[in-house]
Order: C-alpha cells, then structure tokens, then sequence
C-alpha cells in the first residue's frame, strides 16, 4: 500500500522544502495525509463495528478537507504512491477512481463518472500521468502511462500511451509523454 512519506519526498523534490514546512503549507498535502489514513482503515480487515465507526470518521476528515482545501479525495478511491497535487483547490475524484503511481494533478481537475452504455462509467488512469488545471477526465475509458492531459480538456475517450492530448473534447495533438512534466 502507497505510503504518505512517498507523497512527501515528490512535494519536497519539488519545492526543496522540508517535510514538515510542506505538511504545514500544502493543502494538498493535508488531503493525501487524511486520504491514506482513511483509506488503510477502509482496506483493513478490521472487525465490521468498529470499521463502520472508524468509516464514519473518516467521511467526517474527508468532508473538513473538501471544505477546508476544495480536494475531494474520497477513501474508496485508489491512489497510487507520489502523487501531487499541484495546486490548491477544486481536484474531485470520483469514489471508484482508479490512478496510477506518479501522477500530477493540477488545480480544478475532475475525474469523474459519466457516459452511456459500454461508456457508462469511471477513467483508469495511468503511471506517471500529468493532468493539466481544469481538465475533466469521465466516462469508461483508459488513460495510458506516461499521458499528458492538457489544461481545459475534456477526454471522453481512451487516450493512447505516451500522447498528449487536447481540447473538447480531447484529442491526440502530439507523441511528447510526460516526461518532462513529472
């Protein structure tokens, strides 16, 4: 299961700041910090009573965190290890979201469930995936490793391995991957 210092250790590659001046100063942090917590206790194999109780907590952190820091990171999400949250405000995941490891996720993002039929449902996103501010991602599709997601786009549909993709909705716009913005 991922670990919160590995989420530290990208915010502080980033920033050059210590751990403790950036768990006291990135709202994103505070969501990841209350998302692993929340989310070990939800994968646990805790008696059911007390699991229930300990859930409840835990919808009452997560709803402080939205409220205090706009990041919706809600505990049944699956979230890989280095994950970062660029920006503060408006990231809403989808309870059934699925992202990979080493992932950037800028301000006003969604990943969220959307579409019709086979399309009826929530992205799988990727390893090291960036995702530009207000990108909306929805729907039943797959996000391939190493993807850029531009800022503003709406993707309904797969988007290849190591492609950059733009616009409403999203397309292909080139073959740069990610590797310069993780």
């Amino acid at each position: 299961m991922p670990k919160f210092s590995e989420d530290i250790k990208k915010y502080k590659k980033y920033s050059g700041k210590s751990g403790l001046v950036l768990f006291f100063t990135q709202q994103g942090l505070w969501a990841l910090f209350f998302y692993r917590i929340n989310h070990t206790i939800y994968k646990s194999s805790l008696p059911k009573f007390i699991k229930k109780v300990l859930l409840f907590f835990c919808v009452l952190s997560q709803k402080w965190i939205e409220i205090v820091a706009g990041i919706s990171l809600p505990y049944s999400a699956k979230i890989g290890h280095s994950f970062y949250i660029g920006h503060f405000g408006n990231v809403i995941l989808h309870a059934n979201s699925v992202i990979g490891d080493n992932c950037n996720i800028a301000q006003g993002v969604t990943v969220g469930v959307s579409g019709r039929g086979k399309k009826r449902g929530v992205p799988v996103i990727g390893n090291n995936i960036y995702i530009g501010a207000n990108a909306t991602i929805v729907g039943n599709i797959i996000i391939g490793n190493n993807a850029v997601i531009a800022a503003n786009s709406l993707v309904v549909d797969d988007v290849p391995e190591g492609t950059t993709v733009l616009g409403v909705p999203a397309v292909v716009v080139n073959t740069n991957d990610s590797t310069g913005y993780i």
